[in-house]
């Protein structure tokens, strides 16, 4: 019996950093109606509430929405008709600063700069520090066409991890690189709302676009829960749709 189901965002409900289509916050609703739902990504609070909490029509049951920033170091829920943080792990300043000068040293390494970015490369999100190729507002196509098989991110993500051995780095998104404590991933993320939502791990199921080995959404797999991978959002519609009947029964 799944009591919950977990999604990943960008790619999986949204394109990258792109508010919910219409018919993603119709679906959520529906699903609310017969479980409980939670989204764990890299982004931070302020995406989040872009992408999905003012997305979602009035009908949605938000007191079932478990939101999850930064993979899962955060956590929001909808308490007396505003979201409120329950918790959030941050960085020290001393882990700040070890890992941005790991990026200045494994981008100059690596090679990987782009002829052209939009907005800034680099992000600090407090609980995880992120790193967006082509920066962080850069326009969908552009992404989608720089690294579709994550082998540009997989040479940095190699490096990185040499220079950070006691960091998690893990692929999200597009174009994305997420640094955070050492075993902090989104198997970390939902074994924390296992615990605040008081829901067995056996009753979560968790839908995703980057399921596979370096992928940030692999950690839920390894987890042993029940996983959909998706290509696309019309993937995760198709996915919903079934669960919905499903659960309807």
């Amino acid at each position: 019996m799944i009591s919950l189901v977990a999604f990943d965002l960008d790619g999986t409900l949204a394109a990258s950093k792109q508010p919910l289509e219409d018919t993603m916050g119709e679906a959520l609703a529906d699903l609310l109606d017969v479980a409980h739902v939670a989204v764990i990504s890299g982004g931070d609070w302020p995406q989040f509430e872009k992408q999905i909490a003012l997305r979602l029509p009035a009908r949605a049951d938000r007191s079932k929405l478990w939101l999850m920033p930064t993979t899962g170091t955060k956590l929001y829920t909808f308490k007396n008709g505003e979201w409120e943080r329950i918790y959030a792990e941050l960085f020290s300043i001393t882990e700040k600063e070890k890992i941005l000068k790991a990026f200045d040293l494994s981008l100059e390494a690596t090679g990987f700069k782009p002829e052209k970015t939009w907005g800034n490369r680099i992000e600090d999100r407090g609980s995880q520090i992120t790193f967006s190729a082509l920066g962080q507002q850069a326009p969908i196509q552009e992404k989608e066409r720089w690294d579709p098989d994550f082998a540009k991110r997989k040479v940095i993500q190699k490096d990185l991890r040499e220079r950070l051995p006691n960091m998690s780095i893990n692929m999200g998104g597009a174009t994305s690189i997420d640094i955070t404590q050492k075993g902090v991933d989104k198997a970390y993320g939902l074994k924390r709302l296992r615990d605040q939502s008081q829901i067995p791990l056996e009753q979560m199921m968790f839908i995703g676009d980057a399921i596979f080995p370096g992928g940030n959404d692999y950690p839920a797999l390894e987890l042993g829960l029940k996983t959909v991978c998706v290509k696309n959002p019309d993937g995760t519609l198709a996915a919903i749709a079934g669960i919905v009947a499903c659960l309807s029964k």
